[in-house]
């Protein structure tokens, strides 16, 4: 970008893109001045997501609707498994809710490089815009998802049952920063190695399937205490946060201050470490991808 000077007939520049010279060299300053360009590619995201769908932002209740509903029917109905004193549907959407946020994220985030190489290869802007766009516009899927989960449990508050809103509520948004980060950070370790490894894509999609198992997500920790392989649900860092979660919703407990603290520092380091290969694979990725 140039000014032209008519006076001296010289070109004052107002930008200059120069290459990255370290692997510290992140320039986030950039995404700032990008801020509006962020903005564009959230609302991209969250329109182009249904643009071709019959139903189109339905599917963010229908989803989460059907699996609580599955899990309804496989953990409390068959399985018997008890649910803190909350009532089985509301215990399930809420794990799913965030579990949702979570998996969007990092599968999104995931595809960074492959799905958007033509715009990577003709013009520039700070890498790190698109999957911080991820991020905001599956905040707004979230927001929606609770609008659901919200909507029942008022339901259930008008046929008798207990309905919370306290304090703890603030824990909220703490516990969806620590989500963003982690999905953040691992998200973009996985699309820096997709850029010369498309298994990674394959295996991912398999594996936060399964993921779900390992999480509290349609059974409390509680339930857990008396089974050998409970120590290895605890060490899950997302394991705190989903309790938390439940447990700030419904005021069925005290915040775990040291497991979010385990959860937090987790996040931090991947997210430090994802913007670190991020930073080191964009420079030759067009190359590979």
């Amino acid at each position: 970008m140039s000014v032209i000077n008519h006076d001296t007939d010289t070109e004052q520049w107002t930008q200059i893109i120069a290459p990255k010279t370290g692997l510290f060299d992140l320039h986030l300053k950039d995404v700032w001045r990008y801020r509006d360009l962020l903005m564009l590619f959230v609302k991209r995201d969250f329109i182009a997501q249904y643009k071709q769908t019959i139903l189109g932002p339905l599917w963010h209740f229908i989803q989460p609707a059907l699996t609580a509903l599955m899990f309804l029917i496989l953990f409390s109905r068959i399985a018997n498994i008890p649910t803190d004193g909350v009532p089985p549907i509301l215990f399930y959407l809420s794990g799913i809710t965030l579990w949702n946020y979570f998996s969007s994220c990092l599968t999104n985030t995931a595809n960074t490089f492959t799905l958007n190489a033509n715009i990577f290869g003709k013009v520039y802007f700070p890498r790190l815009v698109l999957p911080l766009s991820v991020i905001i516009s599956n905040l707004i899927r979230f927001g929606i998802q609770f609008l659901l989960l919200f909507s029942v449990m008022v339901w259930y508050a008008i046929k008798g049952n207990p309905f919370y809103i306290g304090w703890s509520w603030l824990w909220i948004p703490v516990l969806l920063l620590i989500m963003a980060m982690f999905g953040l950070g691992f998200g973009i370790i996985i699309s820096s190695l997709t850029t010369k490894y498309r298994d990674f894509t394959v295996l991912l999609a398999f594996a936060v399937q399964l993921a779900m198992y390992i999480a509290p997500v349609a059974y409390p920790m509680s339930f857990l205490k008396s089974k050998s392989y409970a120590t290895w649900i605890q060490w899950n860092p997302l394991t705190p946060v989903i309790e938390s979660f439940r447990n700030a919703l419904f005021g069925i407990g005290e915040a775990d201050i040291s497991g979010l603290m385990y959860s937090f520092t987790v996040s931090v380091v991947l997210l430090f470490i994802g913007i670190l290969l991020f930073n080191r694979v964009e420079k030759s990725f067009m190359d590979t991808v």
